[in-house]
């Protein structure tokens, strides 16, 4: 959520920085001075009010002890009315906050500078490539059916138990899953990460203080008896350990991981793009997230960026770094680099992580803040990556590295999986 302090300030480079997200914000930003003009008026009242009425009191107090009831009894009265007047204020002021509340989450996050203005993912500017892609022989095969094939994953089985996004992984797919998930975490530890191993269920207050709601609220797996959601990424349980919390300078960055289970919805999710692991509703992922002070989270944002990228290249998958365009970007990021991999079965690039700064506007719905060297209280930067996802990480793998013999295991996994080939 955007500081109203800087909106207020700053209304016109708002207005042309939103429009950078093809989010048309001049009527909406004009309604939310317009109401913080009013709750700061009414605040203003409130206090006049009430510090008159304190004032009565005493002057109260010092009448009735030179016994000057008549002339008291007076100024009871007007207490009285001041009371009154300070219900009406209060009101008023609790019901021009809520609005501006209202107003307020419904804007996006402003895009760094270096963000370009575009409509769709064809607008992204490319920023790397590593990689040769693979030359596959004309017989090759998606990973679906070689999923099938080697009876590692299956689909099927998922949609009869629970439905389609939720497979089963099997003998050597669950024993390369479980293989990933450790080399991934492994290599965080070694660039210095804390391991946390968070909840799969969130409280409302969690998913609203990392943007899930109201923005993302039918993408999100509800239970609504408890008010639960189960997690889309680990980045909400982990980002909100921070929540309401004053961080010392000497603490930053901080830098933590995790794994878990991640639950999305994906509605009107369809098509032979979201065949076999390219899109799921349950699907395991390593994330990492850092807190950051405000002057160094870019350079923290391109560690990020630096720590994916190594993943990558140690899993030997050829990929791209795109910096997305206006367009493209969710609602809670102001600079974000994705990282896809080349399937070579299918042609076509696949998506295996996000990395992204969200600036303050996480903190500000969270309240986390660190003390600076003048003793003030000010917000601090969060982001967080993907490192990394695994469906398209498998896809990939299975793809790029399959031969007449069977699925070639990269080297970098073979101390995790115990084997060195997929075979049938």
């Amino acid at each position: 959520m955007l500081q109203i302090n800087f909106i207020r300030e700053n209304r016109e480079e708002v207005v042309q920085r939103l429009a950078v997200k093809n989010f048309d914000g001049e009527e909406i930003i004009g309604r939310i001075i317009q109401l913080d003009e009013i709750k700061r008026e009414t605040q203003k009242k409130l206090d006049d009010s009430l510090a008159e009425a304190n004032a009565i009191a005493r002057e109260i107090g010092g009448l009735y002890k030179e016994g000057k009831t008549a002339e008291a009894n007076i100024l009871k009265e007007k207490t009285a009315g001041l009371k009154l007047q300070s219900k009406e204020f209060s009101s008023l002021l609790e019901e021009t906050s809520h609005q501006l509340d209202e107003w307020l989450v419904q804007v996006p996050n402003l895009p760094h500078a270096s963000v370009k203005p575009g409509k769709s993912a064809e607008d992204n500017e490319l920023v790397q490539e590593w990689g040769d892609i693979p030359q596959l022989a004309g017989n090759a095969s998606p990973h679906w059916e070689l999923a099938a094939a080697y009876d590692i994953i299956d689909f099927d089985l998922g949609s009869k138990v629970t439905g389609a996004g939720f497979p089963f992984y099997k003998g050597q797919g669950a024993k390369l899953q479980r293989a990933l998930i450790n080399f991934f975490l492994d290599e965080a530890l070694k660039a210095g990460y804390t391991e946390i191993q968070p909840p799969l269920f969130v409280n409302e207050d969690s998913a609203f203080g990392t943007g899930q709601l109201p923005d993302k609220d039918g993408q999100m797996y509800a239970i609504g008896l408890d008010k639960l959601y189960a997690i889309p990424t680990a980045e909400v349980p982990i980002t909100n350990i921070y929540r309401d919390l004053i961080l010392k300078t000497s603490e930053l960055p901080e830098k933590t991981v995790a794994y878990s289970s991640c639950f999305r919805r994906e509605a009107g999710s369809y098509g032979k793009d979201v065949r076999g692991l390219n899109r799921l509703h349950q699907f395991d992922k390593v994330e990492i997230v850092h807190i950051a002070h405000p002057d160094n989270s870019y350079e923290e944002l391109e560690k990020m960026r630096q720590h994916v990228a190594m993943l990558l290249e140690k899993l030997g998958l050829p990929y791209r770094i795109l910096r997305l365009c206006g367009g493209d970007m969710s609602f809670t990021a102001a600079l974000t680099y994705d990282f896809e991999v080349f399937s070579a079965a299918q042609k076509r690039w696949l998506e295996v992580s996000s990395v992204s700064n969200f600036e303050s506007f996480q903190s500000n719905r969270m309240k986390l803040r660190f003390r600076d060297e003048g003793g003030k209280t000010r917000l601090l930067h969060t982001l967080n990556g993907s490192a990394l996802a695994l469906p398209r990480v498998v896809a990939a793998l299975l793809e790029n590295n399959q031969s007449e013999s069977g699925v070639i295991i990269p080297k970098s996994l073979i101390h995790y999986t115990g084997f060195e080939i997929i075979t049938k």
